[in-house]
């Protein structure tokens, strides 16, 4: 029952823990709660910080807020998976980041404050429903505490405010290059709808789910090992992208404007094609990655309305491979979750999620063989890590709603 025990995780059991917490420590019942879904991208990983297009799902498991508001504009926030209570004030929050949980907050104060008068703030008990690493929970936290911290301030944000809001607070305060990929999945996300978004369009659509597809669930397999994106190597291999991409404007006598504007999605495909040769190996890997990563996005997406499962899964699996090969990201632990993942019978394909560096590693598995594939996925990874055998858990989750109002 090991890894398979750990699949009982409910919401509601998440959400009046978080509550319960809030009473006890603050002597008084929660006026309210807030839930922010976390997120799957299971194929067109890395391109979203370079105005690609990518694929998503919101999930079933998230951070909940348990939250009372605070007349005096203070703001505190307790977290039942960090320590300490972190403290600041909605007229007042520290300019710079602190070096704690609770940066990615501050950041959303002061980027909801650029836009509206704030003058009452909150008390709350924050909780994750799963480890952290993967899911983009530091875009969760941000979105569950922006819906509290705009109920009690009477603010109505539409659904593309919460998404900007959110990736400026991880931006410009807590210091990571990150895209509007982990904010839209969680907020325009639809139940057994697989979210289609254009980052230089601006565009999204959610394509249902075909009657006849084969059924399947998300599992996600952590590795053990939790990360941080800030101090990573993620903004690097931003970095090396959006230099590979001005090298090849210049190489093609193209226009280009400052570094911090130019996008990959501005090159065309027989520019690199052509002059991708002449860039460094790891700038020529990093486009290698962005081209044929988008291709698989739209192969994807084709995929997906004929119902066709295996090969989607093909995709995700082939996705996964260039992020290891191409983006020349994950930790050995993620590696070996992925090649247990491509030779076990049930799982259409997976990757690991999110950055790549520590975390999780997801699955579309189907659910007449998912007990035994995560059985599987676990006395393999036990075999090869024995170390980590007591922290690696398996989660099943399924496609949710977004928090888009």
């Amino acid at each position: 029952m090991g890894a398979f025990a750990a699949w009982n995780g409910i919401r509601g059991r998440s959400a009046v823990h978080s509550a319960e917490c809030f009473e006890r420590w603050y002597g008084r019942p929660a006026e309210a709660t807030a839930f922010a879904p976390y997120r799957v991208c299971p194929i067109g990983a890395h391109v979203d910080h370079n105005l690609g297009r990518t694929t998503g799902f919101a999930i079933d498991k998230g951070i909940h807020l348990a939250y009372s508001a605070k007349p005096d504009g203070t703001v505190e926030v307790r977290s039942l998976q960090f320590s300490g209570c972190a403290r600041w004030s909605v007229s007042s929050t520290p300019p710079t980041r602190q070096g704690d949980w609770a940066d990615h907050l501050r950041g959303a104060t002061i980027a909801l404050g650029r836009r509206f008068a704030l003058r009452t703030g909150l008390c709350a008990v924050v909780e994750g429903e799963l480890p952290i690493g993967g899911l983009s929970s530091s875009s969760a936290v941000i979105l569950a505490f922006l819906s509290a911290l705009c109920a009690v301030n009477g603010i109505g944000l539409s659904g593309e405010e919460y998404v900007t809001i959110a990736q400026e607070a991880e931006n410009q305060y807590v210091g990571v290059a990150c895209g509007r990929l982990d904010q839209s999945c969680e907020v325009y996300g639809r139940k057994g709808q697989l979210l289609c978004m254009d980052f230089r369009e601006g565009g999204f659509f959610c394509a249902p789910r075909p009657d006849g597809m084969k059924p399947f669930v998300i599992a996600v397999f952590f590795s053990g090992l939790e990360r941080s994106l800030a101090g990573s190597g993620y903004n690097t291999r931003v970095d090396e992208l959006r230099s590979a991409a001005y090298a090849l404007k210049a190489y093609a006598g193209m226009e280009y404007a400052g570094f911090a504007q130019t996008n990959m999605r501005d090159v065309p495909d027989p520019i690199y094609r052509a002059h991708g040769w002449r860039l460094p190996e790891p700038w020529r890997r990093r486009a290698e990655h962005w081209f044929s990563e988008m291709a698989r996005v739209e192969e994807s997406v084709e995929a997906w309305r004929k119902g066709d499962i295996e090969a989607f899964g093909r995709l995700c699996f082939a996705s996964g491979r260039s992020s290891i090969e191409n983006w020349q990201t994950g930790s050995p632990e993620l590696i070996q979750l992925y090649e247990i993942m491509t030779r076990t019978e049930g799982i259409y394909g997976g990757r690991f999620s999110g950055a790549g560096f520590r975390g999780c590693c997801i699955a579309l598995v189907d659910p007449a063989l998912a007990e035994r594939a995560a059985q599987n996925v676990a006395r393999e990874y036990a075999k090869a890590f024995p170390q980590l055998a007591g922290k690696f858990s398996t989660h099943i989750c399924h496609s949710a709603d977004g928090i888009q109002p």
